[in-house]
């Protein structure tokens, strides 16, 4: 099973070079680079080059919106490294796949699987996989449904890859914090205290 590590934060925390930093760390030249993003405007096109230089040119890439776990078992396997960049925008993928109209009960049950099947492949693969999403639960409510149910979806997807990983960084100003290694020290201190209690 591969060693899983979800790196999250907020928009421009540096998560994604944080991520790329640690798969070449780990990897070398050996990294596979899934793109989960879509250029659909001139912005995002301008992101998704400005993401591709920023690259090691040696790293394999796939690009996938969704249906990233069928793709990621075909190509992934000669791989030390897989780096996921990422849930944010797969979830996007998956919610506007049931925009017209809105299709909350589809669109849950559709990252969900997509959630599952992804969680699965990493655990059949050797190696490490590096996944990198965006925290969206910190700041203001959402002031339309669609809004919303995107906070609520990737929200839970966060949680479901969080619970699986070994390492769950949390980056705030460019600096990582291993929230996970917390968790089980605050988890540790409790339990002690309510021993001595």
């Amino acid at each position: 099973m591969a060693r899983i590590i979800l790196i999250l934060g907020g928009a421009r925390s540096g998560k994604s070079r944080f991520a790329q930093q640690l798969a070449e760390r780990i990897g070398g030249a050996d990294v596979l680079f899934v793109a989960t993003a879509e250029a659909g405007d001139d912005e995002m096109a301008h992101r998704i080059e400005a993401h591709r230089n920023s690259r090691p040119r040696a790293w394999g890439t796939l690009e996938k919106t969704t249906g990233v776990s069928i793709a990621l078992a075909g190509a992934s396997a000669r791989y030390q490294v897989v780096l996921i960049d990422c849930l944010t925008l797969l979830a996007s993928n998956v919610l506007m796949s049931c925009r017209d109209p809105l299709d909350v009960p589809t669109a849950d049950e559709r990252m969900r699987a997509e959630t599952d099947d992804l969680l699965g492949a990493c655990r059949q693969r050797k190696g490490t996989v590096i996944i990198v999403s965006s925290e969206v639960g910190q700041g203001l409510v959402p002031d339309n449904p669609l809004g919303r149910v995107y906070r609520d979806i990737l929200g839970w997807t966060n949680q479901a890859f969080a619970a699986q990983a070994d390492a769950v960084y949390l980056m705030v100003a460019g600096l990582p914090v291993e929230v996970k290694c917390l968790a089980r020290t605050c988890e540790q201190a409790a339990a002690t205290a309510s021993r001595e209690t």
